[in-house]
Order: structure tokens, then sequence, then C-alpha cells
């Protein structure tokens, strides 16, 4: 699994920070690592040099195999905040994508008889 970081011009991109951000991304996205090819996270400083209460901003893309990409977004006061907010709600949607593929395997037919 690549994971990419990218940053607006309001957000230093350091190293520490962006070791801290793929460090995270693999923690939360482990278990989906046979399905998933690329993780981009994007983040963003949405007032720029003003403060604000939750203006930073999350946006992490994950590429499925074989399967559309998925994407989910967060705004937090701190990039921490909207990073783990952003992976929380993309883990969600990767269970419920996955666990819908994986449950249509084995399912009965309506008519509740087995497949000859």
């Amino acid at each position: 699994m690549i994971v990419n970081v990218v940053t607006d011009n309001h957000i230093t991109g350091r190293e520490q920070l962006v070791s801290e951000v793929k460090a995270a991304v693999e923690h939360s996205l482990n278990r989906f690592v046979p399905q998933l090819t690329r993780v981009e996270v994007h983040l963003a400083d949405e007032n720029g040099h003003k403060q604000g209460t939750s203006d930073k901003r999350c946006t992490v893309e994950a590429r499925l195999s074989g399967l559309a990409p998925m994407a989910a977004s967060a705004n937090g006061g701190s990039l921490d905040q909207a990073v783990d907010a952003a992976l929380d709600k993309l883990v969600a949607q990767l269970d419920h994508k996955l666990g819908r593929l994986s449950d249509r395997k084995g399912r009965t037919p309506y008519g509740g008889e087995e497949p000859a």
C-alpha cells in the first residue's frame, strides 16, 4: 500500500508530520491491505493564517483494486483531530462496502433453495 501525503500552502509538510500521518493511515487501514493499492491524504488549513476552531481539513482517498475509489473528509481543531476523524469515516465506509461484497457470496436465494 502506497501512502501519499499532500499539504496546501498554509501547512508545512515537514517529515515528522508526513511520518505521523503515514503511521496513522497504516494503523487504521492495515486490515484492508490486500484490497488497497494506494491511499492519498490531503491536508489543508481553510482559514490560512487566521485562527479558527475547526479550520483544519483532512481528505483521505483510498484506491481499491477492482473497485471505484472511496473518500472521506473531516474538519478539526488540529490536524491530528481531522486525520483521525477522516480515517474513522473511511474505515466505516470500507467495512460497509467490503462487508457487503463478501456477504453476497454466501447468501441463499429468496426462494430458500440452495443452488444446484
